[in-house]
């Protein structure tokens, strides 16, 4: 039988999932020394007067483990494509090859990994403090929800104290997933 308080835990939950994926999207387009089509896939392309992301009009491929090739659907919008690329912050230099755009991945620096890795553990506690918030929002939903009166099925005060538990638990939950992905980013990144 499900609690009246089960609601806002479900809601928590989801809200915590959308966080953490999030920063996996986040994470995967942040460079390491190998291609992968996550480095590109989210560059914005303006393409027929709106911003479009590359995976939406072109295929990315990994021919070899220090470039990537990207064919667009629509050859015309190579030079746009070309342009994206450039205008990122990734570094990286496109060059067109027929009706297709290749992009060699150059090797990192120690420096630029370190950097790579502060960004990750930056956008890491960003997505921490999100996290935090969520918890602080739907305790006091719940708070809100227990002093409600009208309410067609009350909340006790234990099954209050029980939900403000299981958020705190869910928190730590979702807290460690999200060490364990910056642990793997950073040590992707760190390879050489």
């Amino acid at each position: 039988m499900a609690t009246p308080t089960q609601p806002f835990l479900d809601a928590a939950t989801e809200r915590l999932k959308k966080s953490l994926e999030h920063l996996g999207s986040e994470v995967r387009g942040i460079r390491t020394g190998r291609a992968m089509p996550g480095l590109i896939e989210n560059v914005k392309v303006d393409y027929y007067g709106s911003r479009t992301p590359l995976s939406q009009i072109a295929t990315i491929t990994v021919p070899d483990p220090r470039s990537l090739l990207v064919k667009p659907f629509d050859p015309s919008s190579i030079k746009d494509i070309e342009k994206a690329i450039q205008a990122s912050d990734l570094g990286l230099n496109p060059s067109v090859e027929a009706k297709a755009i290749r992009i060699l991945i150059p090797p990192l620096s120690e420096d630029q990994r370190k950097k790579l890795a502060g960004r990750v553990k930056s956008l890491a506690e960003e997505t921490r403090v999100s996290m935090r918030n969520v918890r602080r929002d739907v305790l006091k939903e719940l708070e809100t929800a227990a002093d409600d009166k009208k309410r067609s099925v009350a909340i006790t005060e234990d099954e209050l104290e029980r939900a403000k538990d299981k958020v705190q638990g869910l928190l730590k939950e979702y807290e460690k997933k999200v060490d364990e992905l910056v642990a793997a980013k950073t040590k992707e990144i760190m390879e050489v």
